[in-house]
């Protein structure tokens, strides 16, 4: 299930991608990494609280829809007051009709981690004050690729009960929603 959903959704790879791999460049600057966990938050907040209310949506290990918390600690770190973290702006993301189509939009929050380990340890050599504000990319050391196949595993099972017709339209939905919001979103201002 998951190439058939990397093969429906490969036109808007590049783009998601491009967010966090413009990290990657040699000149990259704390004020870019800011503002991507900025964008980022957004769009997780919203999407694990619409997970967490979804009927029948169950994950193994409820931390995973908790990520966004290590975003805002990131954020502080890098010298966001707390109030100012109190008021990001986030996506508007209700809860969803059933599991699949949750999957479907989680797939889209997951495939993304695959990148996190190369752009931290781009950002630490790069701009070394970085360190103690990975936590979110942190959070993904040593189990990106075991998250990943076992996300496969769940949506192999959901797309034989159900078939993958839901899961491949929510995650086309997921990613036109996800580069509506990180098109749109603007960086806050350092500190605020």
């Amino acid at each position: 299930m998951l190439a058939r959903l990397d093969a429906a959704t490969r036109d808007h790879h590049a783009e998601v991608d491009g967010y966090w791999l413009d990290l990657m460049a040699q000149g990259v600057t704390s004020e870019q990494y800011s503002s991507q966990l900025v964008r980022v938050y957004g769009f997780e907040a919203p999407l694990e609280s619409a997970l967490a209310y979804t009927p029948g949506f169950v994950v193994a290990d409820r931390r995973d829809l908790t990520r966004s918390g290590l975003i805002v600690q990131d954020l502080i770190a890098l010298g966001m007051k707390a109030a100012a973290a109190s008021r990001l702006p986030q996506s508007e993301i209700a809860p969803f009709a059933n599991a699949q189509e949750a999957l479907g939009w989680w797939y889209v929050s997951e495939r993304q981690s695959q990148l996190y380990n190369a752009v931290k340890r781009h950002l630490i050599a790069r701009v070394p004050q970085l360190a103690n504000a990975c936590a979110f990319l942190g959070s993904y050391d040593g189990v990106a690729a075991a998250r990943w196949q076992q996300l496969g595993s769940v949506l192999d099972a959901q797309s034989w009960k159900y078939g993958e017709d839901v899961m491949i339209s929510a995650a086309r939905n997921a990613f036109a929603h996800a580069l509506d919001w990180f098109r749109g979103t603007q960086p806050l201002a350092r500190g605020a």
